[in-house]
């Protein structure tokens, strides 16, 4: 039940802070807050109450199944094994900050803006809990149009335009999954008698190669516009720049992990052939948007436009990762799916602040931030360097499980995708220097981070120090997730690897034995 009460906690908690806005704003924000809160000790106490390791628990840790609308097999089916769990909580924890973070920053409309704000994520956790594929097409699209509202109403000053170009790009190639979740539908329910949208039963369909090919191109056409990947990735920028700022946070922290989500819980399980057969394509698609994103981050001016090129960078590494079909790779997707919610959302609150402070975002009015604002110049250091990725903080650990694993299928791949560290670098140093070194270019006085920023952003940061110390409880919790995306539908045993690895066949044949194990000694 624990399951449902997350979700129905977030509608319900939604709608009060709505009624509460309309008597006092101040009392809005609260009911978000505590709504979120309530949630995230759930999941918390989830967790440490748990018997044994999550990665000995089996794939699915906890389940609700009830029917639904039987006359067309759709049942409330939802549950989370590890990679859902780690999801979960990334999304109620950045919902809950990116709330306290932009805490006086909306002054219209406050009831409404929370009660968007609280639908959006209650649609992201239903995508990562749902089991029955008509359920995690409602959910999908249930969080676009609360994150329309967000960036048209509250937004900057080409919200308008921002908001139908995010709403046009998302919903259009929603439409192209809803076809392939049908025609599976249809494919299984003939050859097996028994029409069904469960996860379960569609993940055993048996297709004609055309027929995977169709489907697959399908799901990846709303995967990969909400990925990121180059080129469906024109939307982001706009919507990211537009955005107030827990909108860029839930945009850039969570909603485009529910594109890498579909393709590790979906793609890759369910069309293994084809997954294998567009994989080249797939990770050069992914070197690409790795290259191009940081290059476009370093010619940006406008502060929170360049945090959003990094983002198509980054995620560039998730699509390299996940079609590199090794294990390492995989954990390492994972990872950096943590990571870059955890870093990319920290950037986009300390941008919302600077913005709050001098009323512009303009990297050229910037300069000499630190001198004046200390411990905001420290917090935009660290998280720099963890978008860089600095050995010693979770982007590192993240990006080097996917080179390693990659290169292990494809060393061209794996050099090509390197040289995507190198230019954040460049792009990472450049900002810090800009923004907060040098002569200030504004006379004007401004104050340090007070004590809730400092409490958000704290937070944010130990978190990203402590996945790259020790990452391993991430890695144990991702391991039984990760054998299932790489084995054939139905048991019939480990799939092929995406890409012909012809240094290492062993470790191919046999993906458990890559995965990171707590040694023993």
């Amino acid at each position: 039940m624990i399951l449902l009460w997350l979700i129905v906690i977030l509608l319900v908690g939604g709608l009060l802070a709505w009624i509460a806005g309309l008597r006092r704003e101040r009392l809005a924000r609260w009911v978000s807050l505590l709504t979120l809160g309530a949630d995230l000790v759930l999941v918390i106490a989830y967790w440490i109450g748990h018997p044994g390791p999550i990665s000995s628990s089996g794939r699915w840790l906890t389940e609700v199944n009830w029917v639904w609308i039987p006359r067309f097999g759709i049942r409330l089916h939802l549950g989370w094994d590890g990679l859902s769990l780690m999801m979960v909580a990334l999304s109620l924890l950045l919902g809950f900050l990116s709330v306290l973070g932009s805490w006086t920053q909306i002054k219209d409309r406050v009831g409404f803006f929370h009660f968007n704000i609280l639908w959006i994520i209650a649609g992201i956790v239903g995508v990562f809990l749902a089991l029955d594929l008509f359920l995690f097409y409602f959910f999908w699209e249930m969080m676009l149009i609360p994150m329309y509202f967000l960036i048209g109403i509250w937004g900057h000053r080409d919200r308008i335009y921002a908001s139908f170009k995010f709403f046009i790009f998302t919903q259009a190639s929603g439409l192209f999954m809803l076809v392939s979740i049908l025609a599976l539908y249809f494919i299984q329910g003939r050859s097996s008698g028994l029409y069904s949208f469960d996860y379960k039963h569609l993940i055993n369909a048996s297709l004609s190669p055309g027929q995977s090919f169709l489907l697959t191109m399908g799901f990846l056409a709303a995967f990969l516009v909400k990925l990121p990947a180059f080129p469906l990735h024109t939307w982001l920028p706009s919507a990211h720049t537009e955005a107030p700022t827990a909108g860029s946070v839930i945009l850039a922290g969570l909603m485009l992990k529910t594109g890498a989500y579909g393709i590790l819980r979906f793609v890759l399980p369910f069309f293994p052939e084809t997954s294998h057969q567009l994989a080249p394509a797939a990770m050069i698609l992914g070197v690409i948007g790795i290259l191009y994103g940081a290059k476009l981050a370093f010619a940006q001016n406008d502060l929170k436009r360049l945090v959003a090129y990094t983002s198509i960078s980054h995620m560039g590494f998730v699509l390299l990762g996940a079609f590199s079909g090794n294990a390492l790779a995989l954990q390492g997707v994972v990872l950096q799916m943590i990571c870059h919610g955890v870093s990319t959302g920290a950037l986009f609150i300390l941008v919302g602040i600077i913005d709050e402070r001098i009323q512009t975002r303009d990297i050229g009015q910037m300069g000499g931030l630190w001198a004046r604002a200390p411990r905001m110049g420290a917090a935009g250091m660290l998280f720099a360097m963890a978008s860089l990725g600095l050995p010693g903080l979770g982007n590192f650990i993240a990006e080097f499980l996917i080179l390693l694993g990659t290169f292990k299928v494809d060393r061209l791949m794996a050099v090509l995708g390197s040289l995507g560290l190198v230019a954040s670098t460049v792009y990472a140093l450049w900002m810090v220097q800009r923004v907060f070194h040098g002569e200030p270019k504004s006379p004007r006085q401004m104050a340090d981070l007070n004590p809730r920023e400092i409490l958000v952003l704290a937070s944010l940061g130990l978190i990203i120090i402590w996945l790259g110390v020790y990452p391993q409880p991430v890695l144990d919790a991702a391991r039984p997730s990760v054998a299932g995306m790489i084995a054939r539908p139905g048991g019939a045993g480990p799939a092929p690897p995406l890409v012909q690895d012809r240094e290492y066949p062993k470790q191919a044949v046999e993906p458990e034995a890559e995965v990171p194990r707590q040694r023993e000694r």
